[in-house]
């Protein structure tokens, strides 16, 4: 029987699997010799060639001190827990309900996807945060790649206990270098929890942003997540979540703001395992510049999961000529009583909309970034703290004026 020939490695995967040799995961590196880096022949990475689009892997980060960066995205009241070059100074003491401790290796399950295999084999530790009771400040983890371009390997755990409510901002920063970073954040969530998750990246431009999240929701959770991309030359964020307690209900959203060449990529795996369980999906993508937004997203509805009401939406808006957004919704339903149904929408700005808005004096760069705006704003109007939506509008309107900036 004729084997299948390992693949020819490009320099970027020499480099990756030399650094699996030297961290002393042997079996891990032999295995990713086997198939290296995806093409676009993996479904999950069809649009995310990633053995294309790794051309070099800087060397994995030095463990020495490093200086405190002053950080793009702050809040006034949050607790913070810096995560410089994976590595977390001590934070000192911590607000009630907020439990900081660390174990060895990563926090990520076992899963045939690239990205977890060189997060697990690669973690030398992971933070743990137990979260409980009602947790009044945000915490906020800032997680930061400083100095000379380096490869950062991040794992971050949070054990939500039941009843809990706290919101959870991660931001993603660095210095102007081009990094390569491949974090994970797994999430526990016990009966009754209400748990807002917030993801920023705003690494450098010259970077490529990897970001793997793990959801076990538990019984009568309601989870909400909102994913914010607008930094990293190359980037992917997927998240996959499996609904294991009934009654619970996921309001999970997305928003990639991309330029000038950069390639973001969102790709989303949910799994309902129970009865009773609701979930509303809705990922935007706004695009200029040959720049190109990905939005890959699965349902699955396992057999014994009756009664599950899944939604998951797409929309797009393509600024320039060149700009590309690709989506790829799919659903796997194996049961008969569900409500489940995906949509799909790409375009300009509306060209009658912009034309009224013009015609009663706002010039054209104002009525688009209005028109913007509106469109993005859906996304940011649930949350509720008042500091962080205000900081998430900023976000927003920064990359606007950028864009007016450029084109004038």
């Amino acid at each position: 029987m004729n084997q299948q020939q390992a693949p020819t490695l490009t320099v970027a995967e020499k480099t990756l699997q030399a650094q699996l040799i030297a961290a002393g995961t042997s079996e891990a590196a032999n295995q990713f010799g086997k198939y290296g880096l995806p093409t676009r022949r993996v479904e999950a990475y069809h649009y995310t060639d990633l053995k294309n689009l790794v051309r070099d892997v800087p060397a994995i980060v030095s463990n020495g001190e490093v200086a405190h960066p002053t950080p793009k995205f702050s809040l006034t009241d949050a607790f913070e827990v810096p995560m410089i070059n994976g590595d977390v100074p001590s934070v000192g003491d911590t607000p009630d309900g907020i439990i900081v401790a660390h174990m060895d290796g990563s926090g990520l399950s076992e899963r045939d996807d690239v990205l977890v295999r060189l997060n697990r084999a690669l973690s030398t530790k992971s933070v743990m945060v137990r979260l409980e009771g009602n947790v009044q400040p945000v915490v906020h983890f800032k997680r930061h790649i400083n100095g000379e371009a380096a490869h950062v390997v991040s794992s971050l755990m949070l054990d939500v206990a039941a009843g809990t409510e706290v919101t959870v901002l991660e931001t993603f920063e660095g210095s102007d270098e081009a990094h390569m970073a491949n974090y994970s954040t797994r999430i526990n969530l016990g009966a009754g929890a209400k748990f807002t998750h917030i993801t920023i990246d705003q690494s450098s431009k010259k970077a490529t942003h990897f970001h793997t999240m793990e959801y076990a929701i538990g019984a009568d959770v309601e989870l909400r997540n909102l994913v914010v991309n607008s930094g990293a030359s190359l980037s992917r964020t997927q998240m996959f979540g499996r609904f294991e307690g009934e009654g619970t209900h996921a309001n999970l959203s997305g928003l990639n703001l991309v330029d000038d060449g950069q390639h973001c990529d969102i790709t989303m795996d949910m799994t309902h395992t129970v009865e009773n369980t609701s979930a509303q999906e809705l990922f935007k993508s706004v695009v200029r510049n040959r720049a190109k937004a990905i939005f890959q997203g699965r349902i699955v509805v396992e057999s014994q999961a009756q009664k599950t009401d899944a939604k998951m939406m797409a929309q797009g808006l393509m600024l320039t000529e060149g700009a590309q957004i690709l989506t790829k919704p799919e659903l796997e339903i194996f049961a008969d009583d569900v409500q489940c149904g995906h949509g799909c929408t790409c375009g300009e700005l509306d060209a009658d909309t912009l034309f009224y808005l013009m015609s009663r004096g706002i010039p054209k760069a104002e009525a688009s970034s209005m028109l913007i705006r509106a469109f993005v704003q859906e996304l940011l109007d649930p949350i509720t703290d008042e500091e962080l939506n205000s900081k998430l509008s900023t976000i927003v309107s920064d990359w606007l004026e950028l864009g007016e900036a450029n084109a004038s």
